[in-house]
């Protein structure tokens, strides 16, 4: 799968995002190692504590699936900024892909591409538990 079609995957996704209080819809497609992808939207709460971002859908979508060697995600918003995840979506990536891509796209499409140590420096790992 190219890089595009992993952001055409995020762009349908956010689609069906359920912002009502941000006005901002974000889509998430993750490919895993053997290929399959999954995608995620943004679900926003009148409890906002309880929102889920698009990428922790994703990997919720994937790993209920039975999938967990994550590969890479392109996550994309309807803003001219690129669409970077936040400290908790990075958290949950790194859980289960420490050698992660991720592709921070813009509303044109253009995209940036970081592996998730370069937005995620010091991550809590389980070898942070021992």
């Amino acid at each position: 799968m190219t890089d595009r079609d992993l952001i055409d995957r995020a762009m349908d996704a956010m689609k069906h995002s359920y912002s009502p209080y941000s006005r901002f819809p974000v889509g998430a497609a993750i490919e895993c190692a053997n290929g399959k992808v999954f995608t995620g939207c943004n679900i926003e709460n009148a409890a906002f504590s309880c929102t889920l971002c698009a990428e922790r859908t994703a990997v919720a979508a994937a790993v209920s699936a039975g999938q967990r060697d994550l590969r890479r995600i392109a996550i994309c918003s309807s803003s001219m900024n690129y669409c970077f995840p936040c400290g908790t979506c990075l958290q949950v990536l790194y859980e289960f892909a420490p050698q992660f891509e991720i592709l921070c796209v813009r509303a044109d499409g253009r995209y940036v591409s970081y592996p998730i140590t370069d937005l995620l420096p010091a991550p809590f790992s389980k070898d942070s538990l021992t």
